[in-house]
């Protein structure tokens, strides 16, 4: 059943792939296309070397997420934790509700210029659904079960690990899901603070009114975060 799907992804991985290489090699496309520009290629920095630093930062934002959100889910619904329950999802939904350039904005005195001010608010950015779907997948594990394995004598971070997490799993992972494709798609805006990225040519083309360059980098990121919604929704749905 999983054959069409995987045959699919491969279809449009190599389609991105194969546009990525034939971005730079197409000048007479992008001119016919916009005829008012005098560079309509973007050509300042290999596509695949962009790929792979947006790459870096949106998987290893998504790690730190994930990190920080499963930690987060767990903390509160442990004994005293629940009671701060509220408290984790008001400050982890204000961190998402605060806007990626804003963070970047307000770290860069800080953090300084690059990739240490988007991966801080990529974080933010992407811990939210890990979280929520960490305390949602825990909470629906049945009373039944936990009562059973403590009768079996396991303690309370045993049945954490073997029984409330596994049972959890599916849930978490549509969490995951999604912070992962929210990281993808949102790392563009770090060209803003520097970062190299995908964003970079949509930056640099909005700073220098060149649209083809916009166009071009809009396009790769939101095909890339389409690939990874793509791929990981095969490779996190329950076999058949």
């Amino acid at each position: 059943m999983r054959r069409p799907g995987l045959a699919g992804l491969g279809v449009n991985l190599a389609g991105f792939l194969l546009a990525l290489w034939a971005a730079p090699r197409l000048p007479g496309l992008w001119r016919a296309l916009f005829p008012e520009i005098a560079r309509p290629v973007w050509e300042s920095q290999g596509w695949f070397a962009l790929l792979f630093e947006h790459l870096l930062l949106a998987l290893g934002a998504a790690a730190l997420a994930t990190l920080i959100g499963l930690g987060a889910g767990i903390a509160c619904t442990r004994g005293a934790g629940r009671r701060l329950r509220p408290v984790f999802d008001a400050a982890f939904a204000l961190a998402q509700a605060i806007p990626p350039v804003a963070v970047i904005a307000l770290a860069l005195p800080l953090l300084g210029f690059g990739a240490a001010p988007t991966l801080l608010a990529l974080v933010l950015y992407s811990a939210l659904p890990v979280m929520r779907s960490t305390v949602t997948g825990l909470d629906a594990v049945p009373a039944t079960v936990l009562d059973a394995a403590r009768g079996l004598g396991m303690g309370s971070g045993r049945i954490l690990a073997r029984v409330e997490l596994p049972l959890a799993l599916p849930v978490i992972q549509a969490g995951l899901r999604v912070a992962v494709v929210l990281a993808i798609a949102t790392t563009a805006v770090g060209a803003v603070a520097g970062a190299q990225c995908l964003g970079t040519p949509i930056v640099t083309g909005l700073a220098n009114g060149n649209t083809a360059w916009v166009l071009q980098g809009a396009v790769f990121t939101a095909w890339l975060a389409l690939i990874a919604d793509q791929a990981l929704r095969l490779g996190l749905a329950p076999p058949r």
